[in-house]
């Protein structure tokens, strides 16, 4: 008797679904705390104490609508065979405008083209909720709906021209791949996430925002200096129209090689008065980048791409695996869907992971800052972002270990305040 995958991949989902759940009651339980953690008493204030804890309640209570329906619809989806009818239908949709329905690059773009539809009508509701009643509610959101839309179409756009040759590609490479499969696919996504990050700044970016060189005077002056006393290869310094579209504030820089770029967003000009603020959360991005955190992160990208591109050479020519979800051929990008269910609990465990390393990387950088002289300028930068953003005051450990990528506030600034007693 075969092995039932479909079964266990649905009841993994669902046993998932109510551990996230339960660390989820945890922080909404943190969340409803009326009083301030000990470390902020004194640096936040009541006023925007109050203000986050709505925000973050309003956003908590929206996550348990909308995880929930997403659990039923994906658990659907497999245990109903969804999928194998959705392929087949788009297969004899084929037919019906002059298409081969054998060619299996045409059927794939079919399928593809219905989940997109299927994915934006299901996500819409969720989206606009979020935008128009919680971000408008606390303030947040400036865009029209006209220009949310706008967003959207430009989004199914790119993804309709960008997606086609990828996905093309990919087939015909496992098609035609043999043995060396796993590096021919790496190879590929390898150039091609070289390629996105030289075109996405000069062509993509720009469709959604504006951006414009940062004035000369004192912010970009000191900023440049920074740069220029760590060697960071500096070659733009952007403002990017964030207000356009919400009234959050970040800092990001981006570019490989020497060809590298850092952009602010205006609502972050506008919120820190003080420029030193501003320079110091720009040290802790440099401090990423001089302490190699970027060049780790992307090998450690590149090693689970070519793994996980190496477990699926494994098993896609399973012909009980795919029977199992209902499938009695075997397309390619199935394939790879299957195998993205398969391998779920090896995900959560990897995420989980580079989550607990991504959170050193970030004590690690604010330490970087501290030794450049900016401790109590990046101590005042992260309370204001974290008041400006209203961002959770209170947090769950056992939530915040495993969601958070970034430590909360009250755990950065213990880090920072215990490195000035080290000093002391």
């Amino acid at each position: 008797m075969a092995f039932p995958y479909m079964e266990a991949v649905v009841c993994f989902m669902i046993l998932m679904y109510f551990f996230e759940t339960y660390l989820d009651l945890r922080q909404h339980a943190a969340l409803k705390l009326p009083t301030l953690p000990k470390t902020l008493e004194g640096v936040i204030s009541q006023e925007n104490f109050e203000k986050s804890r709505a925000y973050s309640l309003d956003k908590s209570h929206f996550h348990f609508v909308h995880e929930f329906v997403t659990i039923l619809m994906d658990s659907a989806i497999l245990f109903f065979g969804i999928l194998p009818w959705f392929w087949k239908k788009s297969g004899n949709f084929l037919p019906l405008v002059g298409l081969n329905a054998d060619n299996e690059i045409l059927h794939t773009l079919a399928f593809l083209a219905g989940v997109m539809i299927w994915s934006q009508i299901t996500d819409l509701p969720f989206s606009l909720y979020s935008t128009f009643v919680i971000e408008a509610r606390h303030g947040f959101n400036k865009q029209t709906i006209w220009l949310f839309f706008r967003d959207l179409i430009k989004g199914m756009c790119l993804a309709i021209v960008l997606g086609p040759p990828i996905i093309s590609a990919i087939i015909v490479m496992v098609q035609k791949g043999g043995p060396y499969l796993a590096i021919y696919l790496w190879a590929f996504m390898f150039v091609l996430s070289l390629v996105m990050m030289t075109l996405y700044p000069v062509l993509i970016a720009p469709l959604f925002n504006k951006f414009t060189p940062l004035p000369e005077g004192e912010l970009r002056l000191k900023i440049e200096k920074l740069a220029s006393s760590l060697n960071f290869p500096l070659k733009k310094l952007f403002v990017v129209d964030g207000s356009t579209r919400s009234s959050h504030s970040n800092a990001y820089m981006y570019g490989f090689y020497k060809n590298k770029r850092i952009v602010l967003y205006d609502t972050l000009i506008q919120q820190c008065k003080n420029n030193e603020e501003i320079v110091a959360v720009i040290a802790h991005e440099l401090g990423h980048w001089k302490l190699n955190h970027t060049m780790y992160s992307f090998i450690a990208v590149q090693i689970l791409t070519f793994l996980q591109f190496g477990g699926y050479t494994l098993i896609r020519n399973s012909t009980d695996l795919f029977r199992s979800f209902g499938f009695d051929t075997q397309p390619v990008l199935i394939g790879l869907i299957i195998f993205q269910h398969t391998v779920t609990p090896i995900q959560h465990l990897v995420s989980f992971g580079l989550n607990l390393v991504s959170r050193s990387f970030e004590f690690q950088a604010d330490a970087f800052a501290k030794k450049l002289g900016y401790g109590s300028a990046l101590r005042a930068g992260l309370v204001k972002l974290q008041e400006e953003n209203l961002s959770a005051m209170n947090t769950d450990p056992w939530y915040s270990a495993y969601h958070y990528s970034h430590p909360p506030l009250v755990e950065r600034l213990a880090a920072i305040d215990e490195h000035d007693k080290k000093e002391d």
